[in-house]
């Protein structure tokens, strides 16, 4: 693995451990040599996981849409930032330029951004694995969903299987570095 895409909340929450597991993480990528793939903002936990990056001599790539830069939400000083046209392209490029997804706590824009991600694992269109941070509970609500999907069968245990949950980053790693993306699903009529 070299890049990793992150996604998280351009806001940063209320309470400052989800400011400290951004910064736990940009640390914990620079000291295992893995650059930060990202939406370009430096805003709420998308710039204090690129600024914690980058003090460290990291690298950072950000991918941003032009309307986002035009309304100077762009993070300064980023190894790389790309413009694309919008955030269907953004969410596609984060993807290519990456080999694995983790979720830090954020809001809607960053589940979507990691349920695509693994909806296109599931169709053999993204094999990077999907991974997300679980800092003080913040997913168990959504781990709970993906059980009960399984349970009611629109999930197979298999596929659950391909989503982790965990507050460990040394754990979140052994996931990803023993990852196997999902069997392509295939359909019956």
């Amino acid at each position: 693995m070299e890049r990793i895409a992150v996604y998280c909340g351009a806001s940063e929450g209320n309470d400052d451990i989800y400011k400290d597991a951004a910064i736990e993480l940009a640390d914990y990528l620079v000291d295992h040599k893995l650059d930060l793939v990202y939406g370009g903002s430096g805003v709420g936990l998308m710039g204090i996981l690129a600024k914690e990056v980058l003090n460290k001599s990291g690298k950072v790539l950000g991918i941003m849409p032009h309307e986002l830069v035009d309304r100077g939400a762009a993070c300064d000083g980023l190894t790389v930032l790309k413009v694309v046209e919008n955030m269907s392209v953004r969410k596609e490029k984060m993807l290519e330029l990456s080999d694995g997804c983790i979720a830090l706590p954020g809001g809607p824009g960053t589940l979507e951004e990691i349920i695509e991600a693994f909806s296109w694992a599931r169709l053999g269109d993204n094999s990077n694995p999907c991974v997300f941070y679980n800092v003080d509970g913040y997913y168990d609500p959504l781990k709970q969903m993906f059980d009960d999907m399984t349970a009611k069968g629109f999930l197979t245990q298999e596929d659950n299987d391909k989503l982790f949950f965990s507050d460990s980053l040394d754990d979140i790693w052994m996931f990803m570095e023993t990852y196997i993306p999902p069997k392509i699903r295939e359909y019956v009529k």
